[in-house]
């Protein structure tokens, strides 16, 4: 199972065009996008709170939000994968663990209406049986569910399961699920340092994983 936004793909420019663009409709300053980078992890609402709050902990009038939330739904689709780039090793990583024959899921909290677009646009989609979107289910990571959903879909024990992220979010999502995880150096962990966090291995690529995975005859 891999991870999606910071893991795959940078998909911070295009968050961040999106929410500067929803700022100026609503009349609001924009952000730089090193502070919207620390926003992303825990899904759009999230981010979309974060962003009009200008802070990791803010709610915003509920108005404003519910103002908000179309107006981001629509800038974000009309950037969906322009400005999104590939981290260095994914491309290589996803060939070489196809040629071994493990099977592989997108597990992510992002929505599935911006999810299977992106993954078309830069043209991954092919290397994933499962897709596990943040709303497939009533629960997104960290939670167990989407992670425990994926090994269903793919007849895999949990154990026998590894996630492959770069936040919190998939280290808890893991260790819950009863996964190993591995994180990458890079991505966003909305600000945090990966070296804190719990995890069986730390990477600095997707391809840099592959020798330390072992196939379950």
């Amino acid at each position: 199972m891999i991870d999606l936004d910071g893991t795959l793909l940078d998909t911070i420019p295009d968050l961040a065009v999106a929410a500067n663009m929803m700022l100026k409709e609503l009349g609001r300053p924009a952000l730089p996008e090193a502070t919207i980078r620390n926003f992303v992890g825990k899904g759009i609402n999230n981010l979309i709170e974060r962003t009009l709050t200008n802070s990791m902990d803010g709610k915003p009038d509920p108005d404003l939000f519910k103002q908000a939330l179309p107006i981001y739904d629509r800038c974000y689709k009309s950037v969906n994968g322009k400005y999104t780039t590939m981290y260095a090793g994914v491309q290589e990583g996803l060939d070489a663990l196809r040629a071994l024959g493990f099977p592989l899921a997108c597990v992510t909290n992002k929505s599935e209406r911006f999810t299977l677009p992106l993954l078309d646009y830069v043209s991954i989609s092919q290397y994933f049986k499962v897709v596990v979107a943040g709303d497939t289910l009533p629960q997104k990571k960290p939670e167990p569910e989407p992670l425990l959903h994926a090994c269903g879909k793919l007849g895999v024990q949990p154990r026998e399961m590894l996630m492959i992220g770069d936040s919190m979010n998939d280290a808890q999502a893991a260790r819950a699920a009863g996964c190993p995880v591995f994180c990458v150096t890079y991505g966003y962990n909305e600000g945090h340092d990966v070296q804190t966090l719990d995890v069986d291995a730390i990477v600095a690529s997707l391809v840099d994983a592959i020798p330390l995975i072992s196939k379950v005859n």
